[in-house]
This record gives C-alpha cells, structure tokens and sequence, in this order.
C-alpha cells in the first residue's frame, strides 16, 4: 500500500516495479530515470529487466554530467546508496545489452566495452574525436618569418619570468588547435595578448589581410573579463602601437552569441559545418565550463585552417552539463599525439598563502591544507565554529552596506565597485549551508542594522546576478548588477554585462537572483577580492576536491573557509569524476563499438 510520503515525494516512480523499484526506492534512480527506462523499454519491446536497469542508469549518469555509463565502476559510484541491491552479474547484463532492441541505430542506446551511452552523446563524442583528428592531421600553420617570431616572442615575453608562457606562445603559434591549461593566476591571458599579436604580426610579414580574431566564453561574465584582460595586457609596454594596430578591433562573446543563437533550438546554431564561422583566430576562455554538446557545435563551426586556442584550467569544477571536455582534452590530445603541450605552472597572482593552498588543494594533501587554512597569515582564514554566524555577519556586513549606501546615493559605479570586493559562496542552493537560507540571513541583518523591513524584492542596493541568457535585452548568464536609486525616487537595476554597462526598471528582468550568495558552480569565470566558502556537511556529495579548488581561487587577494576539518578532509579525498570516452578515444584506446550493424 503506497504511503503518505510516497504519494508526495516526486523522487519516486510509484508505478514501477522490479529492479527500477528496488534502485529508485534506495535512492540511486530518481522517478525521471525510472519513466525514461519504462517508456523506452516500453516502446521497443524489451522485458529484461536489466536491460531497463542499465536504460535508467545510463539516463541518471548523463542529469549527473557523464556522457556516458561505465557498467563496471557504477556499482561503486552508487557508494551505500547501492548496497544490498539486485545489481545484475556483469558478464550476464552485457549480453543482454547486446541483444537488446534498445542498442544501435536508428535506437536509443550505443554499448562500447563497457561503456554504455544515450545516443545523443555517442554522436558527439565521436564527432569531437573526429573533429579534433582532421584538425590535428594538417600540415602544421606556415611560419612567414621565423626571425621576426624570434624576435618577438622576445620582445613579448622579455625575460626568465615569462618563460613559461613564452614557451607556451611559441607551441600555440606552431599548430592549429591547441589547449592552453594552467591555474588562475598562471598567466593565460597574457600568453594569449602576446600570441594574437604574434599571429598578427605573422599574417602581416606574409602578405595576408588582417586577422579576424574571436574572444569568446561560455558566460557573459567570463567573456567581459577575458575582453578586458586582454584588453588590459596591450595597454603593457611590452606591446607596441604596431602590435594594436595589427590587431584592430575586437570584442568578446558568450559562445552562444558567437555560434548565432537559433529560436528553434537550443543545441544547433547558424554557424555549422555548411556556415563556418569567418574567423582566423577563434580564443574560448574557461573552457571547463564548455560542455560536450557545445564543444562538439564549436568544432563542426570552425573553419579548419582557423587556429583554435581552448583556454581554462583542468582542476576546475566540469560544466554543470554533460562532459570534462578539457581535461579530457589535456590528457587525450597531448598523449595522443595530436598536439604539443602547451601548459603554464608558475601562478603570479595570488599572495603566496593562497597560491600554496591551492596547489595543496589540487595535489591532495590533506596535511598542508589544514597547516595553511589554521596558519595561512593575513589572506587565508579557517573558521571553524559550530555556529559562525556572529563572525560571518561581521565580516559580511559592512560590504554589504557599503553596497547599499552607493546604491542609496544613485552612485552605479561605486554601487558596483563595492560589489565585486565580496563572494559569498555556498555548495548548495538549499538546506542550511545553502544560497536560499544565506541571501535571507545577510537581507535579515541588513533589516536589522537599517529598520528596513526590505518588504519588496527589488530594494535598494540589491545585488542580482543574471541566470538565463536574455538576447532582447543584451544580458547573459553569469551577469551582475545592483538596484540603484535615481534622484527622482524609482530604481533601475545597473547590470556590468557582456555588451557594456546597462540598465533596466525592474519589471523588465525575470532571469535573476538575488547575489548576497551565490553558488561555486555560478561563480566560475568570475572573482572577487575576498571570497568566503561556506563548506557542506561531510555528509554532502557535492563535496569535492574540484569543488573546493574552484572556491578557492576566485578569491584574488583573502579567502575565508568556513567549515569542518571533517569536511576538508572528505573534499580533498573525492574527486568528481565523470564518465567519458574521449580520452581513450583521442589515445587510441577506444575498443571496437559493440551491438552496431
């Protein structure tokens, strides 16, 4: 007899039945991948139940962000969730995968080894491999003048501090695609300025037109900076008036707005194989955050003899959709064959207490992490009390109020400026160490310092960040603003978009939230001054070591960690790890595609 808290928990499929029962009951298979499985099943005439089981698997695999299903590790992945249930015999559920009427075309499912995929993502996956291939076959780019490469490879990179990226420049000006890794800090943008101007400089001594260079991102957020970075390293004496003339103009773009967005979906774009994008020259920044879909609409949109340069940092949390594209990437193009590395070590930016507990984060060593937060000097903070409120809120507020105070006075840029000196940054949306429960905490403690019972949702001084991209109006995903009051009463919403500074009335904007905190996953491609990490319980599975690393350096001068030595502990020893073929595929390790015609 169905319960009362089954009737309402939409987690469970309360027709089904069987294995699907058994697995969504213990929580491994929430009621979406159970009605996926018993309508595909359903429709193709399948009635092993183990067949169905791998159907709902596969499906939960893909919403968690792997492309693909590894039959012989999910037991694992499952953790205690999957103990004491019916999981098939291993030998036994590959068979009757490769008999099933699910598998091969025109079907749902593609089986290789052991890796069971959606078919969607078998397509792509295969498609970037092939892709990255054709790219890597071609007689390398032609040098017009190796002595002025020379020459300004050591104009641009003048001395032994920019060794790394000098090395790293001349690899990329050599060859068609390249992966451009390092951590923040590294200097990536400054190795990037220093190559367009050397490929511009290149185009010139052959005779050619001037390069038609793309910056693009996956946010509006992230591609705002990279234009300004780069923008700010040509201003450096190190670049001559030649150097930006060459260049001309140029300007950065979500990859959405750069591949032509299309109304009628929202995984094809108008740049294609059959409309190639004009470029010579196409730079993608924070490309961990570039999801397999995207990759492989990016490569089919690029012309072949256009130089690809894919920036971005393979320690950082993967896209919240399917695919770790760039570690992938790193690991498979350059064991591969296909390219030369092209990787930066050395970080210049942070305070040295930062920089050493992130490389301590992202090798794991638990030890030197906790001798860091506990004794990290002026930039790095541990908090570790059971209730951190009081200390939060004095850290917080005045921030906070600075914000307000710019806003109360119609001041946009000051408004701004205060905001970008603060983080607040939460694992989760929900539950107690969630963004929902800290944004009403922080508009709590304003009530109580101002008497303002802030009844409306837009007050002055809010700080929204954008969630959705927004074409009629210019804003994109990853955008922020803050709620100022004009001299005549009403408020506007002040956005630091991708397309400039903008402002909107209120009633205009729909995809926003309100930014006292904000997600790890949302504050990719973005920084702050000083950043605060509210850490999960250890009990949390977003609690990883990516996870961690990523709040980290988003701070650029102070970082403060809330939390347990417990849930240090348990971030540094899981690793988020994703399922995916492409590595083995770029190495040559794919094995023969198995229950295909």
């Amino acid at each position: 007899m169905t319960t009362m808290m089954e009737e309402y928990d939409s987690s469970l499929a309360l027709a089904a039945s069987g294995s699907l029962r058994a697995f969504n009951d213990a929580g491994v298979l929430h009621a979406a991948d159970v009605h996926v499985a018993s309508r595909l099943t359903a429709m193709l005439g399948e009635t092993d139940e183990s067949v169905a089981l791998a159907c709902a698997l596969v499906v939960r695999a893909a919403r968690s962000g792997s492309v693909c299903l590894d039959l012989t590790a999910v037991r694992d992945e499952a953790g205690d969730d999957g103990a004491g249930l019916p999981w098939p015999d291993q030998d036994g559920w590959l068979a009757a995968l490769n008999a099933s009427p699910l598998l091969g075309p025109p079907h749902p499912l593609r089986l290789e080894d052991t890796r069971l995929y959606l078919d969607r993502y078998w397509q792509e996956e295969k498609q970037v491999e092939r892709d990255l291939r054709a790219r890597a076959g071609q007689p390398p780019p032609v040098i017009a003048d190796e002595a002025a490469l020379h020459a300004a490879l050591h104009r641009l990179f003048p001395d032994a501090s920019y060794d790394e990226q000098r090395a790293a420049a001349d690899t990329a000006v050599r060859q068609w695609t390249t992966v451009l890794s390092g951590g923040p800090g590294t200097g990536k943008t400054t190795t990037v300025a220093g190559l367009l101007a050397l490929l511009a400089e290149q185009a010139e001594k052959a005779g050619d037109r001037r390069l038609r260079v793309a910056l693009a991102a996956p946010t509006g957020k992230a591609a705002a900076r990279l234009e300004q970075a780069v923008r700010h390293e040509m201003m450096s004496d190190r670049f001559s008036p030649q150097d930006t003339s060459r260049l001309g103009g140029f300007n950065a773009r979500t990859l959405h707005m750069l591949l032509g967005r299309r109304p009628d979906s929202s995984t094809r774009f108008r740049h294609n194989r059959d409309n190639r994008l004009p470029h010579d020259v196409v730079v993608v920044d924070e490309t961990s955050m570039v999801s397999l879909t995207m990759m492989a609409r990016l490569l089919e949109a690029v012309r072949p003899q256009t130089r690809l340069i894919l920036v971005g940092d393979p320690y950082q949390l993967a896209s919240v959709e399917a695919g770790a594209v760039l570690a992938d990437l790193v690991d498979g193009l350059v064991a591969g064959g296909h390219v030369n590395a092209a990787e930066l070590r050395t970080s210049h930016r942070f305070g040295s207490e930062i920089g050493v507990l992130a490389s301590a984060v992202r090798e794991n060593r638990p030890a030197d992490v906790l001798t860091l937060l506990r004794d990290g000097g002026e930039r790095v903070h541990f908090v570790e009390e059971d209730d951190p409120r009081e200390t939060l809120r004095a850290a917080l507020l005045p921030g906070v109020l600075a914000i307000r105070e710019a806003a109360e006075a119609g001041d946009a840029d000051h408004a701004l400026a205060a905001l970008e000196n603060h983080r607040l940054l939460c694992a989760h949306r929900d539950g107690p160490w969630g963004v929902e429960r800290w944004n009403r905490t922080v508009e709590r403690w304003i009530t109580e310092e101002t008497d303002d019972p802030l009844w409306d949702t837009w007050y002055v001084g809010r700080p929204v960040l954008v969630t959705a991209n927004d074409y009629g109006l210019g804003i994109y995903n990853g955008d922020v603003g803050v709620t100022v009051r004009r001299s005549d009463g009403t408020l506007r919403v002040h956005i630091n978009s991708s397309r400039g500074r903008l402002d909107f009335s209120p009633a205009r904007l729909g995809n926003v939230q309100t930014l006292h905190a904000m997600t790890i996953h949302k504050a990719q491609g973005s920084q702050a001054t000083e950043v605060t990490v509210l850490m999960p319980g250890e009990e949390s599975r977003l609690l990883t070591r990516e996870l961690f690393y990523t709040a980290i350096t988003r701070a650029e001068d102070r970082v403060r960690i809330v939390g347990s030595e417990d849930a240090v502990r348990v971030a540094l020893g899981r690793q988020a790890l994703r399922a995916t073929g492409l590595r083995q595929r770029l190495t040559g390790e794919d094995t023969e595609l198995r229950g295909l015609t």
